[in-house]
């Protein structure tokens, strides 16, 4: 009898809560080392709350807001992210602890300058030399009798009967030499000189008219020993070959020049190769180049570049490189297969390191001479050029590239990433960059820019750190705006859309930056927007100076003024722009993304903000001034008829501060800057003073447009001199208003009219 009065199925149901209660209190004591666990109190819930500064979302990682709440994509709660270890960190660093870099099996190399060898396959055939290659005529007209060679493929020597002739003008011509000896025989004894010497110099020249058409000297003698006329005359070989072409046969009438053989010399051959155009950039004329055939399985034959075609073949894309090759034994024969190789050492700015022909001048149709002093080629007269004006560099250190592994280099058709070790860390830290890269080299990729010698690239295991950088949200190679591949703004997988500048509102704080940081990006701004206008009008003609005004206005930046905030925004942007003007691609959507990119993320508008004129051209003119003051330097030493060292001005215009402008002013003073150090550097390099005047007239030209469009903060006076080159006037600036003429110097010092005034 139930004494409780409860029924059986609830009492089992009873046991069995009871039994789940105890495991639960079990399972308690053992995970808090058998003591029980407490619940955590309000007061540590709050700590962790105020530790946590920014919330993200687990299903949109690129979402980070200062509080907690929602996300605003997909309405999950946002969690706590601890980026404690992030602060100060780049937009594509990325941390990972010693275990975690184990596990990856992360592998690192340096970035090292050295000479890289190169691996250049091609295929191709032998064929003639075509120097080599000889055509025996008729020398006159006549009847071909006896073709004593009369198949092709013969080896002849040189003077080998080839062709019996029947020539009637032969018979005429024999008969002119009889008859001019026999004119000599009867004058022998005249008192008549003129008559005597005219008769022997007829003799000669009717034996050189038969030695003319191809008689030896002993088949002339021969006719003027017998004294009597023959009809037919044996032609012999003037050079030795392979006989290739047989031309003419037996009973055929020929006339003076029509060809009877063609005889090729095989004893050097010519090999004819395909190289792609990846290629070209590592074959040079002169260059070495070995050879296999499948004639001669095992033996190498090696021979010279002594002629790359100057057209592409645009069926195949490839360009012919022809090899002069020496043919010992004749064992190469025209119309065989070979597989080529060539491995040039590659050097800094795509230069070939050869250090047999460095120093050394060489023909530029003979590529087998090379000589140590300049000279005329031994084989065509030609005179020698050096071999660096052919691409070649001495093996010197100075000449080595900068390479990386190719191993390290993550390629996406337009884009390079690579990821950097960063030392000093705590963690294993490592940096993803975008670098431009030169051509590769074997195993070694050569890097135009992006890194440093001594840096430590990632060669193995990159593609999980940029994994882990796009989980993160951050820039990568799959998503280089980062945002988890579709950036921060637009992101549309049936979640609710959000713009801009709703991801503006939602930022804990607005990137607050100082006014001479503002003024320098807007530097950039102005300058690439300047290329943007100019590509999408028509392609300039002075798209370089274009692009090298953004590398300037680039480097021009005072990172260390930057708030900690604002520097790894820059770098990145510093990087994709100034990757955009090193390559100088004539392309506007790269450059149009990075730019508007560059100016969301520093606030900037389309249109720059206007800096006070007076304040910014006072302060230019300040900067101006030391340049000012070098060129009256140089224009004293010229008007005393001195050659100037112009090392200090080229000093004060690097101390030129080009941020000091903006808009257009800045993009005035970029020709104007490009003008002037290209003119100091021509009276650098000035072999005498007559040349130094030259350079020093379009010196003084640019500075009078620098003048009038910034004044200078003293007094200047412009001149001009009509007679400065002859005919040709030139101007120039002094300091005070008595003429010192420095085209003319000390020999006509006061020739000049002052034509304006700059400054004060």
């Amino acid at each position: 009898m139930n004494k409780l009065n409860l029924p059986i199925l609830g009492k089992k149901t009873i046991f069995i809560a009871l039994g789940i209660l105890l495991f639960t209190f079990l399972l308690g004591r053992c995970s808090t080392g058998g003591k029980p666990s407490a619940p955590a109190s309000q007061s540590e819930i709050g700590n962790h709350k105020s530790e946590v500064t920014t919330w993200t979302c687990s299903m949109h990682p690129q979402i980070k807001l200062p509080k907690p709440g929602k996300c605003p994509l997909c309405g999950m709660n946002l969690i706590p992210l601890d980026d404690s270890s992030d602060e100060g960190a780049g937009m594509r660093e990325l941390s990972v602890s010693e275990t975690s870099a184990k596990l990856m099996q992360l592998e690192t190399s340096p970035v090292e300058r050295r000479f890289v060898q190169a691996e250049v396959r091609m295929t191709g055939k032998v064929n003639y030399d075509e120097t080599r290659v000889s055509y025996i005529t008729a020398w006159m007209p006549g009847r071909l009798d006896n073709l004593f060679v009369d198949y092709t493929g013969i080896q002849v020597k040189k003077g080998d009967h080839m062709v019996s002739i029947y020539s009637p003008e032969l018979l005429s011509a024999q008969q002119e030499l009889l008859q001019a000896i026999e004119s000599v025989k009867n004058l022998k004894n005249s008192d008549l000189s003129i008559v005597r010497e005219a008769s022997v110099a007829t003799v000669e020249a009717s034996r050189e008219k038969l030695r003319l058409w191809g008689l030896t000297a002993d088949q002339i003698q021969a006719i003027e020993t017998r004294g009597t006329l023959t009809d037919h005359v044996t032609l012999y070989s003037p050079v030795g070959g392979i006989v290739i072409h047989k031309n003419a046969q037996e009973g055929m009438y020929v006339k003076t020049g029509d060809r009877i053989y063609t005889v090729a010399d095989l004893s050097r051959v010519w090999v004819e190769l395909d190289a792609y155009e990846s290629d070209l950039p590592w074959l040079r004329y002169g260059g070495n180049v070995t050879f296999s055939s499948e004639a001669w399985p095992g033996e190498f034959f090696e021979g010279t570049i002594a002629f790359i075609d100057p057209i592409l073949n645009a069926k195949t894309r490839t360009v012919r490189i022809r090899v002069n090759l020496e043919n010992p034994g004749l064992k190469l024969k025209p119309g065989m297969f070979v597989r080529a190789v060539a491995h040039p050492k590659i050097a800094k700015g795509g230069k070939v390191m050869n250090p047999d022909l460095a120093g050394k001048w060489i023909s530029p149709m003979h590529p087998e001479v090379v000589k140590d002093d300049p000279g005329s080629c031994d084989v065509c007269g030609m005179p020698l050029v050096p071999a660096e004006e052919l691409g070649y560099v001495a093996a010197e250190s100075a000449n080595a590239p900068l390479v990386i592994p190719a191993s390290a280099v993550l390629l996406t058709g337009t884009r390079a990433i690579v990821y950097v070790e960063l030392p000093g860390k705590e963690k294993p830290t490592y940096e993803g960059r975008e670098i431009i890269l030169g051509p590769k080299a074997g195993s070694d990729y050569i890097v135009r820019r992006g890194l440093t010698e001594g840096e430590r690239v990632v060669s193995r295991g990159a593609f999980k750190l940029d994994a882990e950088l796009q989980i993160q949200a951050k820039p990568s190679m799959m998503t280089p705006e980062g945002g988890g591949g579709g950036g921060m703004a637009g992101m549309d997988h049936g979640e609710k859309k959000i713009t801009p500048e709703e991801m503006e509102k939602m930022n804990a704080s607005a990137l607050t930056l100082p006014m001479a940081a503002t003024m320098q990006f807007q530097t950039v701004q102005t300058a690439a927007q300047a290329i943007l206008d100019a590509l999408n009008s028509e392609v300039p003609a002075d798209a370089q100076s274009l692009f090298q005004s953004l590398e300037k206005a680039i480097a021009a930046v005072d990172t260390a003024a930057l708030p900690a905030a604002a520097q790894p925004l820059w770098n990145e942007a510093a990087m994709l722009l100034g990757n955009d003007a090193a390559e100088g691609l004539l392309s506007v959507e790269p450059l149009q993304t990075h730019l508007a990119s560059f100016m969301k993320m520093m606030g900037l508008s389309a249109e720059p903000m206007e800096m006070d004129d007076a304040s910014a051209n006072a302060a230019f003119s300040q900067s101006l001034q030391p340049l000012f003051s070098e060129y009256l330097v140089l224009q004293k030493a010229l008007a005393n008829d001195t050659l100037p060292d112009p090392a200090k001005a080229l000093r004060a215009l690097d101390g030129v501060d080009m941020s000091l402008l903006a808009g257009a002013e800045h993009m005035q003073w970029m020709p104007q800057e490009k003008a002037i150090r290209t003119a100091l550097e021509q009276i650098k390099n000035a072999a005498d003073i007559a040349e130094a005047r030259r350079a020093f007239s379009d010196l003084s030209t640019a500075l009078s447009a620098t003048g009038n469009s910034f004044q200078p903060l003293e007094t200047l006076y412009e001149f001009s001199c009509p007679m400065a080159f002859g005919s040709e006037s030139a101007v120039w600036l002094q300091s005070s208003e008595q003429t010192a003429n420095p085209y003319l110097g000390e020999s006509m010092p006061t020739c000049g009219e002052l034509t304006q005034k700059f400054g004060k």
